[in-house]
């Protein structure tokens, strides 16, 4: 499907469905300087499925320290306070509705539900009160918070960090996330406090990007860094590959998994538009080793190449967001079970077996 939003095209695509398939990641990095106001780089390394990624292991050896999460909640306070900050919020909007939909295909009532890094109620716009009865919205921004749209579940709002979720365990029935687990040092972590402060059978349905995200944006930069400064720098975040988004939510104790992917494509005029909307939505770089500022001559070069290999005939050119959806639920008697091994009554092996009907059975 195809829509104008305020003034840029926004297409969209299922590319796959259900966990485990093949290697995409999470994570978009928008912005190569050290705060809004500065450049723009992509979430993953020179080519697909290559460059850094974050330490998935869980293992207990402690969470990498990659994201300055003070930085991001100056850059997520000032995009807040933009006047016109509505407008950048177009993309959060999509993929809020496309969350509140696999909340709805749930078919239950919730009587109470969170919503992690969920800033002006993406989610909670496309909610109604037949389905959660009452919602509590945190955000690390309280300017975010403050902007919240009105929604027709009673909400709650909490500033609270999505590494550190100030809630008892088994307390709600629904946790919802869109666009926020991405920018966590520990997200193995954060996804077991999920999974904690949920109630036995409840479920967490979330989205992140992924690591196709800005690819057009990224290969751009890099190319004119190369030709005109002799290398390129870190424009790029670790990234989360779905086959290991699968892997995460189980560890964390999730049950009946799905993850499945989503690709948004939006044009605009050039590549300046790109890195403008990037900060507008508070999603530029906050990675330690982030670049402060991109020459003019890498600047110019970048929008000529990303023009030449990515533009569109109209003069305008694609940024492809890639959006991780993951369902999970918390473990509760009353779900089904796979059936123990060898408990089996009957072989494939058997299906061979099986006569074929004759002529006579096919006339009779």
């Amino acid at each position: 499907m195809s829509r104008r939003v305020y003034g840029r095209v926004l297409q969209t695509a299922r590319v796959m469905s259900p966990c485990p398939g093949a290697g995409a990641g999470a994570g978009a990095g928008a912005g190569a300087g050290a705060g809004p106001g500065a450049g723009a780089g992509a979430r993953h390394g020179p080519s697909p499925g290559s460059g850094p990624r974050r330490g998935l292991s869980g293992s207990g050896r402690g969470s990498m320290n990659v994201f300055d999460r003070t930085m991001k909640k100056r850059q997520k306070d000032w995009a807040s306070a933009l006047e016109d900050t509505h407008l950048f919020d177009y993309l959060r909007d999509e993929v809020g509705s496309r969350v509140a939909d696999r909340v709805y295909d749930v078919a239950r009532t919730f009587p109470l539900a969170l919503d992690i890094g969920g800033g002006k109620s993406h989610i909670a716009e496309h909610l109604s009160k037949e389905f959660v009865e009452r919602l509590f919205l945190s955000d690390i921004s309280e300017t975010t918070l403050k902007r919240r749209r009105q929604s027709d579940v009673p909400t709650h709002c909490v500033l609270a960090d999505e590494e550190f979720l100030p809630f008892k365990e088994n307390t709600f029935d629904l946790v919802m996330s869109s666009l926020s687990l991405h920018w966590t040092n520990d997200l193995p972590g954060a996804l077991k406090q999920i999974h904690q402060v949920l109630k036995p059978d409840g479920v967490f349905i979330g989205a992140m990007v992924g690591g196709e995200t800005l690819y057009e944006l990224r290969c751009s930069l890099q190319l004119a860094e190369t030709e005109r400064e002799g290398g390129f720098s870190p424009h790029v975040s670790p990234y989360t590959a779905v086959t290991d988004l699968g892997n995460l939510l189980g560890q964390a104790g999730f049950t009946m998994l799905t993850v499945d992917i989503d690709e948004i494509q939006v044009h605009y005029p050039g590549i300046i538009e790109v890195m403008t909307d990037l900060q507008g939505m508070g999603e530029s770089n906050c990675a330690w080793n982030r670049r402060s500022l991109l020459h003019r001559d890498t600047m110019l070069a970048a929008a000529a190449i990303y023009k030449e290999m990515y533009g569109n005939e109209d003069g305008s050119i694609p940024a492809t967001f890639e959006i991780l959806y993951m369902i999970g639920w918390k473990p509760h008697d009353s779900q089904a079970k796979p059936a123990k091994r060898g408990s089996a009554t009957v072989s494939f092996g058997d299906l061979s077996k099986i006569s074929q009907p004759t002529n006579g059975d096919r006339q009779s």
